[in-house]
């Protein structure tokens, strides 16, 4: 047995893409567009990690997804859980669970598929203004 990839449905594969590639930092490994279905495979992965995939799906159709709590979480080892927080807020990115203990932070997709963060390694010190942060809605 070998682990493919998760699947998410996505509703703006725009900001999607905009999520998982240009904040959160994945890259596109794979696109499909099957006119047929009516529907995109994208599929992404971290920078040097093609085995661990998440395929974002688009069905061209609008529909209505909720329940993306149900779904779990993604993780990802991140190298600077400060700085990608950082980065992630710059974009416009609710830090629901932020990284106080220098460990483990988790933020939404656009379609509310919880994201959970950890720090590579040990855990950093603590700092500001992460260490004081509430939290923010749920993950």
């Amino acid at each position: 047995m070998r682990y493919l990839h998760t699947m998410v449905r996505v509703t703006d594969i725009d900001a999607s893409l905009c999520f998982y590639c240009d904040l959160l930092g994945l890259e596109e490994r794979h696109r499909v567009d099957v006119e047929a279905g009516r529907f995109t495979l994208v599929f992404l992965s971290a920078p040097g990690d093609d085995s661990a995939q998440v395929e974002l799906t688009h069905n061209w159709d609008p529909e209505e997804y909720d329940g993306g709590r149900n779904f779990g979480h993604l993780a990802y080892e991140v190298e600077d859980i400060y700085a990608l927080c950082q980065t992630l807020m710059d974009g416009g990115v609710t830090i629901n669970r932020p990284p106080r203990d220098g460990h483990m932070a988790f933020v939404r997709s656009p379609d509310g598929i919880s994201v959970e963060l950890i720090q590579k390694g040990k855990g950093k010190a603590p700092q500001e203004p992460w260490a004081s942060m509430e939290n923010s809605g749920v993950w």
